[in-house]
């Protein structure tokens, strides 16, 4: 099977404001989600000097149905707990937003850059405005895989908007697994920003060091007795590793997965290049470019097709030159008037717009 979906690029949806203070290193990497009033609204990571990111909403122009701008709206989420900052470093990043229909609710996960890092944490909101922190993301112990997941840096998290099987551990026979909400995400394993000289520990049946795609569970029972039940992830599986060239260095999930009739499509990111130790982005030589891959409903931690080209590149100057250079970042998808539009983050300094086709 083929992965039939493409992306064109439509163009800048959102540059940095000259003068506002807040957007001083760029706005990246956006959230998307509609209001009860069905108006589509953007949440940019918007970046301060000083490398701190905060959340924003702006409201999407659109001409004709097409995203073209938007109307600011001030920040809707700021790194304002102690686990959100560090000594030298603090931000709420890269923020994911799916809704949830069975929840009605618009769940973020977004990564809280504090004292130990990247790590991985959870909001919820009604109406896109008002969010309510559940905490930092806790993935339950399992003993299979021979160490903790909470020990290590983790993004490209993200939820599917509804629920899912939960897969039957091999390899105990039977039906699907009880109905969960998934999340995907990345977890990084060279311990070494922490303490220096420790370096890569691997999971256990992983020999791959490179960040892969991930996915854990929640299961709806538990969720449904306590929304706050979403922060405690268990059931962690691989689902998927870097096989093509443009995926040299790692991948990672983009937007929300979607589903379409061949399956879950998830619209990845893939990286080359050169990326030294630690966190800044600025050090890096790299290319990110977006690909897809689509997962098994039935199960899944299971591709059933992927793309062995991307299917974005960096072409255009604002994707070529920023903050980091030669960069496309997928991170939502939305539906207007029938045709959806994927946002992404140009070169860590601006957000793009473009449509994604299905292939006849």
């Amino acid at each position: 099977m083929t992965v039939p979906y493409t992306l064109t690029r439509v163009g800048v949806l959102m540059t940095a404001e000259p003068g506002n203070e807040l957007e001083a290193e760029g706005v990246l990497n956006p959230a998307t989600g509609h209001t009860p009033d069905g108006t589509l609204y953007l949440l940019p990571r918007l970046v301060a000097t000083g490398n701190v990111s905060r959340v924003g909403l702006a409201e999407v122009e659109l001409k004709d149905g097409v995203p073209v701008g938007v109307r600011r709206d001030g920040v809707v989420l700021a790194p304002d707990e102690g686990w959100e900052r560090g000594l030298n470093n603090a931000g709420v990043e890269d923020p994911r937003v799916t809704y949830v229909a069975s929840l009605g609710l618009h769940v973020m996960t977004y990564v809280a850059y504090g004292p130990l890092g990247p790590k991985p944490a959870l909001a919820v909101s009604s109406d896109l405005r008002s969010w309510t922190r559940l905490g930092p993301l806790h993935f339950e112990y399992q003993p299979d895989l021979d160490t903790d997941l909470n020990l290590f840096p983790n993004k490209d998290t993200v939820f599917f908007p509804e629920p899912v099987p939960e897969p039957v551990p091999e390899p105990v026979p039977g039906p699907d697994g009880e109905p969960s909400y998934a999340m995907l995400h990345r977890p990084m394993w060279d311990l070494g920003w922490f303490r220096e000289g420790e370096g890569v520990h691997l999971p256990a049946g992983v020999t791959d060091e490179r960040p892969g795609i991930w996915v854990s569970f929640v299961p709806v029972s538990a969720v449904e007795a306590d929304v706050r039940n979403l922060v405690h992830l268990r059931s962690h599986r691989l689902v998927a590793m870097s096989e093509y060239p443009f995926e040299e260095l790692k991948i990672g999930a983009g937007p929300a997965p979607l589903r379409v009739p061949e399956g879950w499509l998830v619209i990845h990111h893939g990286v080359t290049g050169e990326q030294p130790e630690g966190f800044d982005p600025t050090t890096q030589k790299v290319c990110y470019a977006a690909g897809a891959l689509l997962l098994d409903p039935a199960d899944v931690t299971r591709v059933i097709a992927r793309t062995p080209e991307p299917i974005l590149v960096p072409e255009t100057e604002a994707e070529k030159v920023g903050t980091v250079g030669n960069v496309v970042f997928p991170t939502a998808i939305e539906e207007v008037d029938g045709v959806r539009y994927v946002f992404y983050g140009m070169a860590d300094a601006a957000i793009g717009v473009a449509r994604l086709d299905r292939l006849t």
